[in-house]
C-alpha cells in the first residue's frame, strides 16, 4: 500500500497540485490513475506485466501444476 501511494504522489500528484480545479476532476484523475497502475503499468516484480496480467498468468500456471 505505502508503495502504491508513494508511486501515486509522485507520477500524478506532484507537481501538479494546481492541474486540478474541483476535487471531482482529482478524483477522477485519481480513478484514471488506479486503472492505469492495474491494467498497463508494467513493473519489473511483475516480469514487465502490469499486475492484472501477472496475476491472471500466475493463477493460470498454478492450476496447470
Amino acid at each position: 500500500m505505502e508503495t502504491f501511494f508513494g508511486r501515486l504522489k509522485n507520477e500524478m500528484y506532484y507537481g501538479c497540485e494546481k492541474e486540478y480545479p474541483s476535487f471531482t476532476s482529482f478524483s477522477k484523475a485519481i480513478k484514471n490513475y488506479i486503472h492505469y497502475y492495474n491494467n498497463e503499468r508494467i513493473q519489473i516484480k511483475t516480469k514487465w506485466m502490469p499486475p492484472v496480467k501477472y496475476r491472471i498468468a500466475s493463477i493460470s500456471r498454478s492450476a496447470e501444476q
